[in-house]
């Protein structure tokens, strides 16, 4: 199979995939007891009135009318009208996504250049102290609830200790930057803001450790256990008989080929940040898009939660699609 009829079949399954999760999410949305027309005007709304909005909103109309109507929306690039802000879906996406990519990239980078290092050197010094310390904080990390963990730093850094800025993107004396990407620290730079970035750049340390902890986890752990495969193969033998310094027959040969399944592990966990960013989100008052998802089905903002997981259902299935890409690179042996 060549690229162009994998990317067209790839893209093919995506649409289903989608779909798919549209129709999960409008279900769900619409099985829930509860009226967001009332939730809006308030219990004690004149009947008319509540008829009106009704009307207006398309909640009159049979489920089946609704459903295609939002997905005929959907393909023209209308996600409807938020129930809550008033204004259009997709431009509230645009303003509070950046937010979400922002903290998203940096816990995935955070997770990847302690993770990989980390499981590297617990494969190397299997049973070592290297190898106990590295196992303990991977199993710590895949055990604490996110928010317990979000909640116990700002705790000790920000209350008791002083050293990090609480909850938000920036202090409140700090002007933000000029608004030409919406993500901070980008902004910051093309600005030449140093104050705004040093104080983008603190606000960030905690939520993408908190973020990235149990993405740091999982990484180290498959990347031991693949290390420790990979460094039992005749070849790495064969490299070592050869009189190859112990770096290279590491880093050139088993490390490449130990990061095959890293990559997909990265790739699974990048899509899973961007979910689990809600709870991380809501503990540190971060506004970006999981966020704004919670915040619609708290207020019964059915619109919202729909463009908003739907556009993360689209993110998640291209990133999946560049990581199966990337085998090709990583593996010329995998064929797609």
């Amino acid at each position: 199979m060549n690229l162009t009829t994998y990317i067209a079949r790839r893209l093919a399954l995506m649409v289903l995939v989608v779909f798919g999760v549209l129709v999960i999410t409008f279900i769900v949305s619409h099985v829930i007891p509860a009226d967001p027309v009332l939730a809006i005007l308030g219990g004690n709304a004149p009947a008319e009135k509540v008829d009106a909005l009704r009307r207006e909103l398309g909640l009159d109309k049979p489920l089946h009318q609704q459903f295609v109507a939002y997905i005929w929306g959907a393909v023209r690039g209308d996600l409807g009208r938020s129930l809550r802000t008033g204004r259009p879906v997709w431009q509230d996406i645009q303003q509070y996504f950046p937010a979400t990519v922002e903290l998203t990239f940096s816990a995935i980078f955070l997770a990847i250049i302690l993770g990989i290092p980390l499981g590297v050197v617990s494969a190397i010094r299997r049973n070592q102290v290297q190898d106990h310390t590295t196992r303990v904080f991977s199993i710590v990390g895949v055990s604490m609830p996110v928010f317990w963990t979000g909640l116990v730093l700002l705790l000790l850094f920000y209350y008791r200790l002083g050293w990090l800025p609480g909850p938000g993107r920036l202090d409140l004396a700090v002007l933000p930057p000029p608004n030409r990407t919406r993500l901070l620290i980008v902004d910051s730079l093309l600005a030449g803001d140093w104050v705004a970035l040093r104080n983008a750049v603190a606000h960030l340390i905690m939520p993408a450790f908190v973020l990235g902890y149990v993405a740091t986890a999982t990484i180290a752990r498959v990347t031991r256990s693949s290390m420790l495969d990979i460094l039992h193969q005749d070849y790495i033998r064969t490299a070592r008989s050869k009189g190859l310094v112990e770096r290279v027959v590491i880093l050139r040969h088993a490390l490449r080929n130990a990061l095959i399944p890293t990559v997909t592990v990265i790739g699974l966990v990048f899509g899973g940040l961007l979910e689990g960013s809600v709870l991380t989100e809501t503990v540190f008052a971060w506004p970006g898009l999981g966020r704004y998802i919670t915040t619609g089905y708290i207020s019964l903002d059915y619109p919202a939660v729909m463009g908003g997981t739907l556009y993360i259902a689209v993110v998640f299935s291209l990133v999946n699609l560049i990581v199966d890409l990337t085998y090709a690179f990583l593996d010329p042996r995998i064929r797609l």
